[in-house]
């Protein structure tokens, strides 16, 4: 993998050439300083707001609460003054702008990920955002950016620089009725379509298995027609939609390396069928099939509900709090 096929799946590159069969989407350039804000892991502060509009719901301080923290005598560390929090006006402005003539409600993504490993902590519980204060707190908790800022040129044999030289976010247009079932990902090889997978692998979907010839003659279609030689690299990932009348959108590039998931193929695979012409349609076709553990992108402390855990604790002080009391 070299480092021009990493930079021709950024979306700002490849978008104004798939415009017309991909989902609408406005990109801004960000600013360096807030490139250099994402990428602080020692900055736990979100952009103040010049429009009021935070990411998540304000508490008032308790009286009670406050007094516990009053000391007599300040340390050294405890009377440094904390820094105040950033802001980007000028980028909020844009991005607000953006968002309302998009419909009011987009989901981001920088130059190749978007955050989805970071969608639990979003009020929406998805990528859905309505402002700037939103997508900032998103792209700041979320992993797969810190990636793209960091590490995007890892896997690289000609890696000469840790990241590009600028960095592009994504404004792509929210589409509530979107169904997490009917997107899946293609592997290209030399031009070739040689796998396609369902991109959502942790839930079975049965509806996907009397569609599963219907689809794959859609998305064979839709390559051939539209992606086929007509993209800048030979080898290639990218994530498609099937709308319910079968049509077929671009939503995305990946490259051709272990940092793209294989979903429900790995890479051996992939690399084994190289040669073949005919491409093998991957669905989950059982309850069995799914893969619980792959990219859950939900801390873990918020999935296990096992004896003794926070969850167990909360759950039966609930039904306590429940149950009648008796009288003797």
């Amino acid at each position: 993998m070299s480092v021009e096929d990493i930079n021709n799946c950024q979306i700002q590159e490849w978008y104004p050439n798939f415009k017309s069969v991909s989902i609408r989407t406005l990109i801004h350039e960000l600013p360096e300083p807030f490139v250099e804000y994402l990428d602080d892991s020692g900055s736990l502060h979100l952009p103040i707001s010049i429009m009021n509009k935070d990411a998540l719901p304000k508490r008032m301080p308790i009286p009670e609460d406050s007094e516990d923290f009053v000391t007599d005598e300040l340390s050294d560390d405890e009377a440094d003054i904390p820094s105040s929090p950033p802001s980007f006006p000028d980028l909020e402005i844009e991005i607000e702008s953006s968002i309302a003539s998009l419909g009011g409600a987009v989901f981001p993504k920088l130059n190749w990920s978007a955050p989805k490993d970071a969608a639990w902590i979003n009020s929406s519980g998805n990528l859905r955002c309505t402002n700037f204060s939103e997508i900032a707190l998103l792209l700041k908790s979320s992993d797969s950016i810190f990636h793209d800022l960091s590490h995007a040129y890892d896997c690289c044999k000609d890696k000469t620089s840790s990241r590009p030289s600028k960095f592009y976010l994504a404004l792509r247009k929210w589409y509530p009725s979107l169904k997490p079932e009917m997107e899946f990902r293609c592997f290209v090889h030399h031009n070739l379509l040689i796998g396609v997978s369902q991109r959502e692998v942790t839930t079975f979907y049965p509806s996907l298995i009397d569609m599963k010839n219907d689809l794959k003659a859609s998305i064979e279609e839709f390559f051939a027609e539209n992606l086929q030689g007509k993209f800048s690299s030979e080898s290639y990932t990218c994530d498609v939609y099937v709308t319910k009348d079968r049509r077929v959108k671009l939503l995305d590039f990946n490259p051709w390396c272990s940092s793209t998931l294989p979903l429900l193929f790995s890479w051996e695979e992939l690399a084994a069928k190289e040669a073949l012409e005919m491409f093998e349609f991957r669905i989950i076709e059982s309850p069995h099939g799914i893969r619980p553990g792959l990219k859950t992108a939900v801390p873990y402390d918020y999935l296990d509900t096992s004896s003794g855990s926070g969850w167990d604790q909360f759950f039966r002080r609930f039904e306590e709090l429940q149950s009648p009391s008796v009288e003797v």
